[in-house]
């Protein structure tokens, strides 16, 4: 059977969250006339997952297939690979096991795929669930949780202004991804041992690069459950820094190899220039300022990106720095 659109479902030991989503893949609406797949992909689960999984193929009534299949290599940038070599669709949909899509995202996705040909990939708008109530200041920090509310007019992200949509509720087109994605990306994604991320900024990257158009869509839209660990001032900062510390090889994608030489020590200072002016006007409310402090991490990260990936990614300071939950700005404050 040909199969027009691919959900693809990267899952570290989701055998708790998948069950909500897989009930809203299961009653998605206005899909009668494409046909469509589900792959979970289980990146190396240590808990339930499989059985969650096969307990649901045992009683799967929605037409669309619900296939597994296992990544043993930890790490989102292998978990999504993986999705894109098992799919059948000609479009891939990416779900994290903790975004929940509307009843016609599957539906809204593959009509903007049919009616853009020249997109290479295209993200939907997320809205966040909140446990507990998020603090002060979110919003200037939302974008580090993957919230993404440009509003309710699609638009192409301009390569000049180097924005680039999230992964959680990202469309990509197979042959895009095949032609223009390396095997192994430079960034894996966070693992439990690491919160450095950007992996899919750095698929994407790849793919703008190859010439094909990237795309906000707000018909498709996602709402991203976000527990109250997440929100706690250490996990933030932590997160903050690891999104700042992926910066380095993203932009040496967009950088022609003869200019790097060049750049490098510009982004530096211009790096530089924003950790002290940040750090001279939030100095006083970085302790009580959790959006002003997680920006602060974010600069520093950046700041040290290129210095830190010198460190093997699996050596004993990287891993220290990544998961020490004391911050820079603690100890400024």
């Amino acid at each position: 059977m040909m199969v027009d659109f691919t959900v693809a479902i990267p899952t570290y030991n989701g055998a708790n969250r998948l069950p909500e989503l897989l009930e809203r893949l299961g009653a998605q609406i206005h899909t009668e006339n494409f046909s469509w797949e589900i792959i979970i992909v289980d990146n190396n689960s240590t808990d339930r997952t499989a059985q969650v999984v096969r307990d649901y193929q045992g009683n799967w009534h929605c037409k669309s297939p619900l296939l597994y299949c296992f990544e043993a290599e930890q790490g989102a940038a292998f978990a999504r690979a993986r999705g894109v070599r098992e799919a059948s669709g000609e479009l891939v949909g990416f779900l994290d096991d903790d975004t929940i899509p509307e009843y016609n995202w599957v539906a809204s996705a593959y009509k903007f795929g049919q009616e853009h040909p020249a997109v290479g990939a295209y993200g939907s708008q997320i809205h966040g669930e909140f446990e507990v109530e998020p603090p002060e200041n979110f919003d200037k920090i939302k974008l580090f949780l993957a919230i993404i509310e440009r509003g309710a007019t699609a638009y192409q992200y301009e390569p000049r202004k180097r924005v680039l949509p999230p992964s959680a509720g990202l469309v990509v087109r197979r042959q895009a991804w095949l032609e223009s994605v390396p095997s192994r990306l430079y960034l894996q994604g966070r693992t439990p041992h690491s919160m450095l991320g950007g992996e899919d900024i750095e698929a994407m990257a790849y793919i703008q690069l190859a010439g094909w158009e990237i795309w906000y869509n707000p018909e498709m839209e996602v709402n991203h459950k976000i527990p109250k660990e997440r929100l706690q001032r250490d996990y933030l900062l932590a997160l903050a820094r690891g999104i700042g510390l992926s910066r380095h090889p993203i932009r040496m994608v967009r950088t022609m190899v003869w200019l790097r030489g060049w750049i490098i020590p510009i982004y530096l200072v211009n790096d530089l220039r924003k950790v002290i002016v940040h750090f001279i006007k939030y100095r006083s409310v970085m302790a009580r300022d959790i959006g002003a402090a997680c920006e602060m991490e974010y600069y520093w990260g950046t700041l040290l990106s290129p210095f830190y990936l010198w460190i093997e990614p699996g050596s004993d300071i990287a891993l220290a720095y990544s998961l020490n939950p004391k911050s820079i700005t603690d100890d400024q404050s």
